[in-house]
């Protein structure tokens, strides 16, 4: 609950001062002891606080999942697993689980703004892809997909050159030598968020020859995130789109737009 709302409900007698101190005490951060839940999030940087559900003990993940939930009403868990999922559909059996991304969310029903454009080297990809896409899409942004357009067919990205040209920004999703990054950055205006995947044989070395072939790219306008990091791109893109569409740092309250 933000501060404006609080002190409207004082306003309205709907909440008594004893309630109102208590949240707003618990306005910064919400102390679980092996968890500081950051409430005030959203307000200073326009999103509420992600979970990065992997490795989270099924207690704790539990409990952070449900705290999160009851303030802001949606939330957004990356790199969980089906044995989280039916952990938290116990106590909240709206959640939603998609295998393929990973990400357990609930989700207020939003408009989605503008356009980002994702694209994947091969089908090998889609995993990280479908992480940032579901990440764009939760914070507000409006996502098409074009998948499997690798270099080893130059025709199939070529053959989408449209779409690059129309867009606010492109998250270009690639294992192996990465290259497809530098391709699409030499085909439109617009920023690239590069994110390297660890798929692809011996020499790729888990995604480090990918995350250094897009880190030296010579083509220009490309910021590169780390190995597999859906997550991190789709947050950035939002970011970058919500610019362009609205022209402040409003937008993921706003929602407005096209879409």
């Amino acid at each position: 609950m933000e501060i404006k709302e609080i002190l409207e409900r004082i306003q309205n007698n709907q909440i008594s001062i004893e309630e109102a101190e208590k949240e707003i005490k618990n306005h910064e951060y919400e102390d679980l002891g092996y968890a500081k839940i950051d409430h005030s999030r959203k307000e200073r940087i326009g999103t509420g606080e992600v979970i990065f559900c992997q490795s989270k003990p099924n207690e704790y993940l539990s409990k952070i999942y449900t705290s999160i939930y009851k303030e802001n009403g949606e939330v957004l868990g990356t790199r969980a697993s089906i044995e989280q999922f039916e952990l938290v559909k116990k106590e909240i059996p709206e959640v939603q689980y998609n295998p393929l991304s990973r990400i357990l969310k609930i989700e207020k029903p939003k408009k989605k703004i503008g356009n980002i454009v994702i694209c994947t080297g091969g089908t090998a990809d889609i995993p990280v892809a479908e992480e940032a896409a579901e990440t764009a899409e939760f914070l507000g942004s409006y996502v098409e997909k074009i998948y499997d357009v690798g270099v080893a067919g130059i025709h199939r990205i070529l053959s989408q050159k449209e779409k690059l040209e129309k867009t606010n920004c492109i998250i270009a999703i690639a294992g192996m030598e990465g290259a497809l990054a530098s391709v699409v950055a030499g085909l439109s205006k617009v920023p690239v968020i590069a994110v390297p995947t660890s798929v692809g044989y011996g020499a790729n070395l888990g995604g480090i020859a990918a995350l250094l072939g897009m880190l030296n790219s010579c083509s220009n306008g490309i910021a590169t995130v780390n190995i597999d990091n859906g997550y991190g791109a789709g947050y950035l893109a939002n970011q970058i789109n919500g610019l362009a569409v609205n022209g402040n740092r409003d937008f993921n309250d706003n929602h407005r737009g096209n879409r």
